[in-house]
């Protein structure tokens, strides 16, 4: 019997040298090392601009904080996605506007999102689900048209691509995450690109209570300015010199990723119980953070005995997510959405089992968790 994390960091020696260099230096937040993992990421990203952040949930909601969004101001999100997405929302002070998802990604139903836009509505937060990537020409030319903001909530898009271009870049902001279990890691982190250098140089501001100049630019140590109001959402030099080396092993990550997700997505599409995602084609690139599996009518109540067995069997799963975000109680208590709204997010919430294609695997875990999830299908027949 394997055992198959569904998550692992990849860390390695270069990363604790990196950790240890910084913690034999004299500088642990506010200095170069953010800078240069900033600059990297940029660089992959091909971003104009990037800001290191403490997460990616800090990005989401100074996204929202630096663009003003308040009591009154609605924000278009999709029903399916981490609560963080919306939560960010709620923390500015504005009111998410759900829309369901459509099936064949599980990504924001486009068609409905026009008709949910109201004259309160400042915003559309967009989250490339499992990091498969939407439509962006379509949701561009809503938001021009409507003369509103796109925040992309990339927090499983490293290596996401629309029509050749990273997504994160489309929008205004795009928001990543560099959580333990995602495409690369910093131990808890995230970051912030953008191509208007303004909403770069105020967020940079901004995740540090919004003061004027950082120790290094201070004249006089200890002397400052407050010019406007902010946060304590910086990243420390100890998990941007992780996140460096990180970097540097996105290509190899990545290709991991597609050519353990091929695998298992061959041997599971010939299982008629069960339907998965398209993943990439054409112009749409994803970056294989996991593969999902949607079980039928028939099968979904017994889901979790199917988990069970896989993890009897030491295959890790996990589920992307537990319910629509408008189901969960704060949100039904808040909004009170009726359950029978969002039919398909509910079927992806309620139906499916995340399985892991992440680069700690190969081809021969795949074949194993594919086995596995026949014999666990045929056993509860």
């Amino acid at each position: 019997m394997r055992n198959i994390k569904f998550g692992k960091p990849m860390i390695g020696e270069a990363e604790k040298s990196a950790v240890k260099k910084v913690l034999e230096g004299d500088i642990l937040v506010h200095g170069p090392v953010s800078k240069e993992f900033e600059t990297s990421f940029a660089s992959f990203t091909t971003a104009p601009h990037a800001v290191s952040l403490s997460s990616c949930t800090a990005a989401l909601h100074l996204s929202y904080f630096h663009y003003g969004i308040g009591p009154g101001d609605e924000v278009i999100v999709p029903a399916q996605t981490h609560n963080a997405t919306v939560h960010a929302v709620e923390l500015a002070g504005g009111k998410p506007v759900f829309i369901d998802a459509e099936i064949k990604t599980g990504n924001v139903d486009i068609s409905q999102v026009e008709s949910a836009i109201t004259p309160r509505t400042k915003a559309i937060s967009i989250v490339h689900y499992l990091g498969m990537p939407v439509d962006m020409d379509k949701i561009m030319a809503i938001a021009s048209k409507h003369k509103l903001l796109v925040i992309e909530d990339c927090a499983l898009a490293i290596g996401t691509y629309f029509k050749n271009r990273h997504v994160g870049l489309f929008g205004d902001v795009g928001c990543f995450s560099f959580y333990p279990v995602k495409h690369i890691t910093t131990a808890e982190g995230g970051m912030i690109i953008t191509k208007h250098a303004s909403v770069a140089a105020g967020i940079t501001r901004q995740r540090a209570f919004g003061v004027d100049r950082t120790p290094s630019e201070r004249s006089i140590p200890g002397i400052y300015d407050v010019t406007m109001l902010g946060f304590n959402y910086r990243m420390s030099e100890i998990h941007a010199a992780i996140g460096i080396e990180q970097v540097k092993k996105i290509p190899g990550f990545l290709s991991q990723r597609e050519e353990n997700y091929f695998c298992l997505d061959k041997a599971l599409r010939e299982i008629d119980e069960v339907s998965l995602f398209d993943s990439t084609h054409g112009d749409f690139k994803s970056s294989y953070y996991c593969l999902s599996v949607m079980l039928n009518d028939r099968l979904t109540p017994k889901r979790f005995e199917i988990v069970d067995y896989l993890n009897k069997k030491g295959v890790g799963t996990s589920v992307y997510y537990p319910r629509p975000v408008p189901h969960f109680t704060y949100y039904r208590q808040k909004y009170k959405h009726p359950e029978n709204a969002f039919p398909v997010a509910s079927k992806i919430s309620y139906s499916s089992i995340a399985l892991s294609v992440g680069p700690h695997l190969n081809t021969e875990d795949m074949d194993y968790i594919a086995t596995t999830m026949k014999d666990a299908l045929k056993s509860l027949a």
